[in-house]
């Protein structure tokens, strides 16, 4: 294929089944104390991706802070309260749903405020042509635990199932209004956010998944190819109980195949097929943190050989570039992605 892709078209052909002229490289998050580090000169983390070379710009919605108290925690438009931690992303303490009377009174944020898309705008009017354009948001799931509980949310899918449709229902019309209203002011790719596994196995059986979970990130991925974006499926964990069912479910690409979790890409191809683009797999605890940048370098490598062979492939960490990764391993993985990601050069 032509050489002289755009860095947009190069991750739009490989979330249309297709192997470019090089396996493009994506990162969705990465902290503001390594790309500092990287790039002192850069104004945002959107610069900072450009400036390094990466096929696609992220950035997501967001979510006023309404209320903050003396400990520091704060409550965001949700009503979920969140206790600010290391990471760029915060993590909930509190919910305001406990029981039906709750779910019925609550009302989600309002996806038509001015600034909910956060810097896509500013990210579309410079960077479209060049780079992907990427938004990550989420379809019905993660918001719905942080307003219950994760751990009352998955016993309410056993025992008060109108709870959770309701719950589930309501966050899913305000996200996909989100993300709507993002892919019509340019956002190109959009990734879905919300994490469905553990380590060790999914947090709900494949039949839970199905009836409850699964017909809502359907919904949600078909307006999203309605509106002409495309999908990439996130969720940290072992997927692979629930694996058919995700695909099934019309992703364009899934992440972050995440080896900690006992995936791998060889495994995760056989069981997908040639056509679903995967992305990430790239450790970013003990590796991209610990390791030596010729140990990142020759995990790129196995991993493009690995992920690219037999279908289309995108190179990312296999959660996110986070505070404890170590800047050169960082630098090191980009580069040996350029180095290695040749498709001409790629043997099974």
């Amino acid at each position: 294929m032509n050489k002289s892709l755009s860095s947009s078209k190069r991750v739009q052909l490989a979330l249309q089944g297709h192997r470019p002229d090089r396996v493009p490289i994506l990162e969705f998050i990465i902290d503001e104390k390594v790309w500092r580090t990287l790039e002192p000169d850069a104004i945002d983390m959107a610069d900072a991706m450009d400036r390094m070379g990466y096929d696609g710009i992220g950035c997501g919605a967001e979510f006023d802070r309404i209320e903050e108290f003396p400990d520091g925690s704060y409550r965001d438009e949700w009503g979920v309260t969140y206790k600010p931690g290391t990471e760029a992303v915060d993590h909930p303490v509190t919910g305001p749903i406990s029981c039906m009377a709750d779910a019925e009174a609550y009302e989600p944020p309002d996806p038509e405020a001015p600034g909910r898309l956060g810097k896509l705008p500013g990210i579309v009017e410079r960077f479209q042509g060049k780079r992907a354009i990427c938004f990550h948001h989420r379809a019905a799931f993660m918001w719905s635990a942080y307003l219950m509980g994760i751990e009352n949310l998955l016993i309410a899918l056993l025992t008060e199932q109108e709870l959770a449709v309701t719950v589930l229902d309501k966050v899913l019309s305000v996200n996909m209004a989100v993300v709507r209203r993002a892919i019509r002011a340019g956002a190109e790719v959009i990734i879905l956010g919300d994490d469905y596994a553990a380590n060790t196995a999914p947090l709900f059986s494949p039949e839970i998944f199905r009836e409850f979970i699964a017909p809502r990130l359907t919904a949600m991925i078909r307006m999203i190819h309605d509106e002409g974006a495309q999908v990439i499926k996130h969720s940290d964990g072992n997927l692979y109980p629930i694996l058919d069912d995700i695909v099934a479910c019309g992703p364009d690409g899934l992440n972050p195949i995440e080896p900690v979790a006992g995936m791998t890409l060889t495994e995760t191809r056989r069981r997908v097929g040639p056509s679903l683009c995967l992305c990430g797999n790239i450790d970013c605890g003990e590796l991209l943190s610990h390791g030596t940048p010729e140990a990142v370098s020759a995990a790129v490598k196995q991993a493009m050989r690995d992920g690219a062979a037999q279908g289309p492939f995108i190179l990312a960490s296999s959660n996110s570039v986070h505070s404890s990764c170590n800047p050169a391993n960082v630098r090191a993985m980009l580069e040996a992605g350029r180095t290695f990601g040749i498709l001409k050069e790629i043997q099974p």
